[in-house]
């Protein structure tokens, strides 16, 4: 076993595309992250809101602007931009998100269509973030990329590409799968809380790249990852 990391965050992210949660702890499972994008914000086409429009999802500006929280087995619990809560098994939140977003929506939990872009769990490196910094002048924030796992790893480069197809043990048990690259959209230079706008971010990873950081996984072994688990490749 080769001894690659350890966990330095964790994040869920109840809602597709709403800001989410740090975590001490998550459990997973063969979906990935319990509770991770259960929900989703679903427009009158039947296309569910995100930062970029694809056949199955239709960008909805201002998505960012919401904290989702919660979410362990149930609904989460909508925080608005301008500070209220609504209950996501609330009737009302479809009407108030509908009122802040200025078009009809409603909260919809995932049924037959997936609300995952591709991989079950979003995988990121520290060594990929300082390496992407030296091109910015800066170490981004890793809120920007919306992982699930933020790995402390040496060195200033993307070595998570290096794992693909490899087998990663996290803490006690739980394993995952590399399954290949995580590719960038415009999303990652959108503003949120006090992190604004950064349009240099894409444009480096698509120049250096081939516009991807970060890696997804698929759940082999199910089970908890905790912050300061150590991470290993078999």
């Amino acid at each position: 076993m080769s001894d690659l990391g350890r966990i330095e965050q964790l994040w869920r992210y109840p809602v597709k595309s709403f800001l989410g949660e740090p975590r001490d702890a998550v459990t997973l499972d063969k979906r990935g992250v319990e509770g991770d994008r259960l929900f989703a914000v679903r427009d009158a086409r039947g296309k569910f809101g995100s930062g970029k429009t694809t056949r199955r999802f239709q960008r909805i500006d201002g998505l960012f602007r919401f904290q989702a929280e919660g979410g362990d087995g149930g609904v989460p619990e909508i925080v608005f931009p301008a500070g209220g809560r609504v209950s996501g098994a609330d009737p009302r939140v479809h009407a108030a998100l509908s009122e802040a977003l200025g078009q009809p929506v409603t909260l919809a939990r995932e049924a037959g269509v997936s609300h995952f872009d591709a991989g079950a769990v979003h995988l990121l490196t520290t060594a990929s973030l300082r390496w992407l910094g030296t091109l910015l002048g800066g170490m981004p924030d890793a809120r920007r990329f919306r992982p699930n796992l933020v790995v402390g790893a040496p060195g200033d480069g993307p070595v998570e590409q290096e794992w693909r197809g490899a087998v990663l043990r996290v803490g006690a048990g739980v394993e995952l799968r590399v399954a290949g690259p995580a590719e960038r959209c415009v999303m990652v230079g959108f503003a949120q809380r006090e992190l604004g706008e950064d349009a240099r971010i894409l444009r480096e990873l698509a120049a250096r790249a081939d516009a991807c950081l970060g890696v997804y996984a698929d759940v082999v072994t199910p089970g908890t990852v905790r912050v300061g688990d150590a991470v290993t490749l078999a």
